[in-house]
């Protein structure tokens, strides 16, 4: 198959979650003998911290401004089999608009940003990426958040065929390595600045760095405001690129995973650090949401933290202990959530599409189920 795609961005890691996913699913999308063409504007920040130039198996296309794109957006999708928008995507309506009008046989949009989308929607404010008439023209709906929030895209933006395609993590990239002296922590926190996570932050990570003035604690990220509520035993690192997690999270006693207020409050919505940091054989501490369980199993896989006692207690757990979790938990990843996993996930859901489109869908009546089966209007 052939799939353009208009994103955010894949050249760029820099303050945002989209492009690693994107860097994971594209290379297993050529493995699997795929073609993609992505299309992203080249906004200034991205371009001075761009960690990727090309895409390995596919094109890249960086643009500067939309009208002078059209040429080469018109021909791509002339004979592209797939046609994806995603949220966030600097022209998202135009190329929405674009997306619907190609002869493509599956038009989609993906949204990877979904209770974000939802909650701006129930406070009224303008979601600048989402069509005029929501997403009721798209062959089928891809969703970073399953549960609930499957049942909104349909209800509130009238999606008729959506399905979950949850985070993942390329193997290849996010591995064990030998610890770096300059990473180490008892407890590291990795994540661009938001100040939705920054109550959470505080109370698993700062509150849990006063607590425990004799252990290091570390944050690497972006975007993070002067004002931010440093102790005298935590450590900064700027971003870091996909090349430098691995080295991060092996040199960590444990690392702890902050999900966004309305992700969190929504569930069903795993962040792909969990699976970066799972995959580089460190133990994790999380903070609690619906539908996390049937990710990793709580106890056994990762630990649930909901307050600073919990982070706390669990830092103070037995190596061998740790050590057994967080290989259970590295062995769980490998095997269900990896890029290559979700690549086959989302060829089977185009498939799906597919053949709805030429009238041999099953039945309309397939159950929603939380989990996230695809959920057809």
């Amino acid at each position: 198959m052939k799939l353009v795609i208009f994103g955010l961005t894949v050249s760029s890691s820099w303050g945002n979650g989209h492009a690693t996913l994107w860097r994971g699913l594209l290379k297993a999308l050529a493995a699997r003998g795929h073609h993609v063409v992505f299309f992203e504007r080249d906004v200034p920040y991205y371009a001075m911290n761009r960690d990727l130039h090309a895409l390995p198996g596919g094109t890249l296309v960086l643009y500067p401004d939309w009208e002078l794109n059209l040429p080469a957006a018109r021909a791509h999708l002339a004979d592209a089999d797939v046609a994806m928008v995603t949220s966030y995507q600097a022209d998202g309506v135009a190329a929405a608009e674009l997306v619907l009008q190609s002869p493509a046989a599956v038009r989609v949009f993906y949204d990877l940003d979904t209770p974000v989308t939802l909650d701006a929607l129930s406070s009224g404010r303008e979601v600048a990426y989402l069509p005029p008439r929501g997403l009721a023209d798209f062959d089928l709906v891809l969703s970073y958040t399953g549960g609930e929030a499957l049942r909104q895209l349909q209800t509130r933006l009238g999606a008729r065929r959506v399905a979950p395609l949850y985070g993942h993590v390329d193997p290849d990239v996010h591995r064990p390595v030998a610890p770096d002296e300059s990473y180490r922590a008892d407890l590291s926190y990795l994540g661009t600045y938001a100040e939705d996570r920054q109550a959470a932050l505080e109370r698993l990570f700062i509150q849990a760095a006063h607590g425990l003035p004799e252990q290091r604690f570390l944050i690497g990220g972006a975007q993070y405001p002067q004002a931010f509520p440093w102790a005298d035993n935590v450590w900064f690192r700027k971003h870091l690129p996909p090349e430098q997690h691995p080295a991060f999270f092996s040199s960590s006693r444990w690392t702890l995973n902050v999900t966004r207020r309305a992700m969190a409050e929504m569930g069903w919505c795993p962040s792909g650090r969990l699976f970066e940091a799972a995959a580089c054989g460190c133990p994790v501490i999380s903070d609690a949401w619906e539908g996390l369980d049937a990710f990793f199993a709580p106890g056994a896989e990762i630990v649930i933290a909901r307050d600073t006692d919990d982070v706390v207690a669990a830092m103070r757990m037995g190596g061998v202990e740790r050590d057994a979790m967080a290989r259970r938990a590295r062995e769980r990843t490998l095997d269900e959530h990896t890029s290559a996993r979700r690549a086959a996930e989302l060829e089977s859901l185009l498939d799906a599409a597919f053949g709805a489109a030429e009238g041999a869908a099953d039945s309309p009546e397939t159950e929603w189920r939380a989990q996230g089966t695809v959920v057809e209007g």
